[in-house]
């Protein structure tokens, strides 16, 4: 997994409260993390303090492993919302992480033309500043 340089607009990220700062801080680490529910042992994203499957509050933090294929996308040509304007175009996708969980997110460093459902794709991370803040987890094409 790596973690791309700040680049572009700034974008305003959620604000990190005690139960999503260890998410954000390995994002800033350039690691991606889901939770995964010890009651049913299915794996979930974005991360919630209770799984979203069976209810059950015995949930914990996992490093995902930053693999993924491409589930859907969209390129967006216009978006007249501060910081996005600045971005088109750019590719809005939502993606299967391999571990199940299905994520939003956003296409990098991949021609339009060049995407194709169920390829592969790998994380990295975008810096929402230069001051080494928080990142937020996009994907590549990956091997």
């Amino acid at each position: 997994m790596t973690r791309e340089p700040a680049a572009g607009p700034r974008f305003d990220l959620p604000e990190p409260d005690a139960f999503t700062r260890p998410y954000w801080d390995a994002a800033a680490e350039g690691r991606l993390l889901i939770r995964r529910c010890a009651g049913c042992g299915r794996a979930h994203h974005y991360p919630r303090e209770f799984c979203p499957y069976c209810w059950s509050e015995d949930v914990g933090w996992e490093r995902a492993s930053g693999n993924a294929t491409l589930y859907t996308w969209s390129v967006v040509h216009r978006n007249d919302l501060p910081p996005f304007g600045g971005l088109v175009p750019y590719v809005a996708a939502v993606v299967d992480l391999a571990e199940g969980p299905r994520m939003m997110t956003e296409i990098v460093e991949c021609a339009h033309g060049a995407l194709r459902v169920g390829m592969r794709l790998t994380v990295a991370f975008r810096g929402a500043g230069e001051d080494g803040g928080e990142a937020v987890a996009v994907f590549r094409p990956g091997t």
